[in-house]
C-alpha cells in the first residue's frame, strides 16, 4: 500500500509548491496593471492611481488583480468538475451473488472518467462546507461495465487573500457501484478523502479549480484494512454573494469653494481653480487683486484719481482745481436755474471730466440760513441736480457723478453778513474713491 501511495504523495507535494508561485505571478501582473495605469494620463486610470497614492478607499476595480477577487464571508460556489479516477486494484466495491459460480472479483480498469456537480457555502472566507455527487463511468479488467458513484461532503480550509486562494480538504461519505450480477453487482461502501488544490477567481462570478485528492475506502477481503485511490479534478465554478462595490465618497471640499481637498492647496479659504483652491492674491493689499493689478507690489493711492488700476499716483493739477468749492458757478435767485455766465466755469469741469475718464465725483449743492431749512435743503438738492444734467447733457456719463443738497448744515463762513452768507451759497467737487 505504501509503494502504491508514493507517485500520488509527489504530485500533492508538487501541487503545494506550485500554489504559491502561481499566488505571486498574479500580483506581479496586477502591480504592472498598477504602473500602467499611473503612466495613461488624465482618466479614470489616472484617477485611480491618484486614489490609491493617497490612501483613499477605491472600488475593487482600483485593487490589483492578484487581491481583487479573493473570497468573501458568506461566499456560494456552485460548479461543475472532471477529471480521473484512478481506482486500487484492491478496491473493495463488489457484491458477491452466490448463485453466479464464476463471477468472482474482479479489479475496475487503472483509469476511469470522473464528473460531477458541487455546492459550497463558505460562512468565512478561510473556511467552508461543500457537498458533491460524481459518476465514474467504468470497466473491469474482464470488460464488463461498472458505473461507481460517489456522494460525499467537504470541511476546506483556505487562504483566502488573494484571486488565487490554495486550500486543503478533508471529507467523507459513500462510494458505490453498479454493474450487472455477472460483473461486480451493486455495492456501497463508506469513503474518506484528503487533498489540496487551488482555485483562480477569474471574476466576480467565475473560477476555476484544481482538486489533487487520496480517496481513501475498504480494502477487499474481510477487515483488510484500506486502499488509497488518487483522484484529480478541474472545475468550473459559478460564485455568488460578493458584496456590490459601493463608490467611494467623494473628497471633502472643506471651504466649500468647488475644489476637492486633495486638489485644494488652501482647503480652509475659498479659492479659484487657477490658484489652485486658494483666493486670489491681493500682493500689496490695496484692494485690487493681482490680475487687476498693474502695480501688484505697490499699493494703489485711493485719492480719486484712477484708483482702479492699482498703482501709486498723484491728482493732476488740472484735477486739483475742480475739488472743493467751484467759484463761478451761479443760479437765479431761490431757483436752481444756472445763469448764462457760469458756463465757463462749468465748460473747463467739462474739458476735465472728458480727458480724466476715471474721475467720478459728488457735486454738493449748500444754501445760507435765511429761510426754512427745509426749503433750503431741497434748494441745494436741485442746485446740484441742475450741475449733473449739465454736464451729462453734454456727453459725460451719469454714472460717473452723484449729487447730494447740504442746504445750509455746512457752512464755510459767517451768515450774520453778506459776505459769508454769499460764501455758504455755494457748489463743492469732491473726488469718488469707490
Amino acid at each position: 500500500m505504501l509503494r502504491a501511495s508514493l507517485p500520488f504523495a509527489s504530485a500533492l507535494l508538487l501541487a503545494l509548491a506550485s500554489v504559491p508561485a502561481a499566488a505571486k505571478e498574479p500580483a506581479a501582473s496586477g502591480d504592472a496593471e498598477a504602473e500602467a495605469e499611473v503612466s495613461l494620463g488624465k482618466g479614470g486610470r489616472e484617477a485611480k492611481a491618484e486614489r490609491r497614492a493617497r490612501g483613499e478607499p477605491g472600488t475593487r476595480s482600483d485593487r490589483p488583480w492578484a487581491k481583487r477577487w479573493a473570497p468573501e464571508d458568506h461566499q456560494v460556489e456552485v460548479g461543475l468538475y472532471g477529471g480521473v479516477f484512478l481506482p486500487s486494484r484492491r478496491l473493495e466495491l463488489f457484491q458477491a451473488d452466490f448463485s453466479l459460480v464464476d463471477q468472482g472479483y474482479k479489479p475496475f480498469a487503472r483509469v476511469a472518467p470522473d464528473f460531477g456537480v458541487r455546492v459550497g457555502y463558505y460562512p468565512l472566507r478561510f473556511f467552508g462546507i461543500e457537498g458533491e455527487g460524481g459518476a465514474m463511468p467504468s470497466r473491469t479488467t474482464t470488460g464488463d461495465a461498472a458505473l461507481m458513484w460517489t456522494a460525499r461532503a467537504n470541511l476546506v480550509g483556505q487562504l483566502g487573500l488573494w484571486s488565487v486562494t490554495p486550500f486543503v480538504l478533508v471529507g467523507g461519505g459513500l462510494i458505490g457501484v453498479a454493474s450487472d450480477r455477472s460483473s461486480v453487482g451493486n455495492d456501497v461502501d463508506a469513503s474518506a478523502h484528503v487533498g489540496v488544490g487551488a482555485k483562480v477567481f477569474l471574476s466576480r462570478y467565475t473560477a476555476l479549480r484544481l482538486d489533487l485528492r487520496d480517496v481513501i475506502a475498504a480494502r477487499r477481503g474481510y477487515h483488510e484494512g484500506v486502499v488509497h485511490s488518487p483522484e484529480i479534478l478541474l472545475g468550473l465554478s459559478i460564485t455568488l454573494g460578493r458584496a456590490r462595490d459601493e463608490a467611494p465618497p467623494p473628497p471633502p471640499d472643506s471651504d466649500g469653494d468647488g475644489i476637492l481637498d486633495p486638489d485644494d492647496a488652501c482647503k480652509d479659504e475659498p479659492g479659484v481653480p487657477d490658484y489652485r483652491g486658494c483666493p486670489i492674491p491681493d500682493s500689496d493689499g490695496d484692494g485690487i487683486l493681482d490680475p487687476d493689478d498693474a502695480c501688484k507690489d505697490e499699493p494703489e493711492t485711493n485719492n480719486g484719481f484712477q484708483d482702479t488700476d492699482g498703482c501709486p499716483d498723484e491728482i493732476p493739477e488740472e484735477v486739483a482745481r475742480f475739488t472743493g468749492v467751484i467759484e463761478g458757478i451761479f443760479f437765479e435767485n431761490d431757483s436752481a436755474t444756472i445763469r448764462p455766465r457760469s458756463r465757463p466755469t462749468l465748460d473747463k469741469a467739462l474739458e476735465v471730466l472728458r480727458k480724466h475718464e476715471s474721475v467720478r465725483v459728488e457735486v454738493s449743492g449748500h444754501t445760507d440760513d435765511r429761510g426754512k431749512p427745509e426749503h433750503n435743503l431741497e434748494l441745494s438738492r436741485r442746485r446740484a441736480e441742475s450741475v449733473k444734467q449739465y454736464l451729462v447733457e453734454e456727453g459725460i456719463d451719469p454714472a460717473r457723478i452723484t449729487t447730494r443738497g447740504a442746504g445750509p448744515s455746512e457752512p464755510i463762513a459767517d451768515n450774520g453778513n453778506k459776505r459769508g452768507r454769499a460764501k455758504n451759497r455755494r457748489i463743492e467737487f469732491k473726488l469718488l474713491t469707490e
